[in-house]
């Protein structure tokens, strides 16, 4: 039988020695830290089955401890224990609720440790049961994306349309595309626009349903083709995957909900500055303030909302405020902050 690994972090001398000397009679293999900072840097070199952890420690307290061991994918899903005073049930509600899988009411006895133990790895074990072993996640997306095959698109050409049943799952390779409303009218209204290095169509695939808006490219564009059986493949074999795309998912509900707040409260003036805005942070550099934007006229006002001439008329009137310059069809906005406080 395999020996687990159980790494304590606890300040007190006495319980980290007594928990520590108990555990190794039991046979498990004992890893111990004396404070959160210790605890992290041996959970990274050590990395445990089982992680048993104070609340209240210098250094490094245990919900700092919790928080960072679940930015690192290899540590994510290890079993994570709070050792608790009965005076900290507060404390323990809080770290329930940040992901802790269970807590021990300090003072405990052996048999209550054993059993914490051995019912949270006997549930990690249910779970790898069905779900593949966890990875990183760069490494996954890496071989999802293995898996498709790369097309090139002109500038302007459509992608899909609303309404078609999906079959993959996009990566923009280079390039640019948008996903877009289209009225009776005539009228477009943009959803989004992606770059280089993001995924898109995935909406409707996760919930299996037809497009219920457009994609175009927005240059010449280069995406890579992930079919969907690879896509749901994926999902289901690693847990890793499915949160991050429950996290993308996330993020664009938030996104358009702050889009019709906008289109509902905003001034036309305040909404192509946003937009502006909305675009540069997701194009400029890395801590730089200026951006050059490659976007024309006709597509800023389906981001917007409103008419071509309309957003003509804000682009010259940022232009003499010096927030932008014009470069033949490229807009430099000078200061994306200053840009970000403009008033309605």
């Amino acid at each position: 039988m395999e020996t687990k690994k159980v790494l304590v972090i606890e300040d007190n001398d006495d319980i980290r020695e007594g928990t520590v000397e108990v555990l190794t009679l039991a046979g498990y293999e004992t890893l111990a830290a004396k404070n959160g900072k210790l605890g992290v840097e041996l959970a990274l070199s050590g990395l445990p089955d089982i992680i048993l952890c104070d609340i209240m420690m210098p250094e490094l307290d245990g919900y700092g401890v919790l928080y960072l061991l679940g930015k690192n994918p290899k540590l994510a899903n290890i079993p994570f224990v709070f050792m608790t005073a009965k005076a900290e049930r507060a404390d323990m509600r809080k770290g329930m609720e940040m992901g802790a899988d269970d807590y021990l009411t300090k003072p405990f006895d052996d048999m209550e440790l054993f059993n914490a133990i051995e019912s949270r790895l006997k549930k990690k074990k249910q779970v790898v049961g069905f779900k593949a072993a966890p990875k990183d996640l760069d490494t996954i997306f890496t071989e999802l994306k293995q898996k498709g095959k790369t097309r090139s698109y002109a500038n302007k050409q459509v992608i899909y349309v609303e309404n078609d049943e999906p079959t993959y799952l996009y990566f923009v390779k280079s390039g640019q595309v948008k996903t877009y409303k289209r009225f009776k009218d005539g009228r477009e209204l943009s959803s989004n626009i992606f770059r280089e290095g993001e995924f898109f169509g995935y909406e409707s695939l996760c919930c299996g349903v037809n497009y219920a808006d457009n994609s175009a490219t927005l240059a010449d564009t280069e995406l890579l083709l992930i079919a969907k059986g690879d896509f749901m493949d994926a999902l289901l074999n690693h847990q890793e995957m499915a949160t991050a795309f429950i996290e993308l998912l996330s993020g664009n509900i938030r996104f358009k909900e702050e889009q019709m707040l906008k289109l509902a409260y905003y001034s036309v003036r305040k909404r192509v500055a946003e937009a502006l805005v909305q675009l540069a942070r997701k194009f400029a550099e890395k801590g730089n303030d200026s951006c050059t934007l490659k976007i024309s006229r006709d597509d800023l006002a389906a981001l917007v909302g409103t008419a071509s001439e309309t957003v003509s008329r804000m682009l010259a009137d940022f232009k003499d405020e010096k927030l932008i310059e014009k470069h033949g069809n490229a807009i430099y906005i000078v200061s994306i902050d200053k840009l970000s406080h403009i008033r309605q």
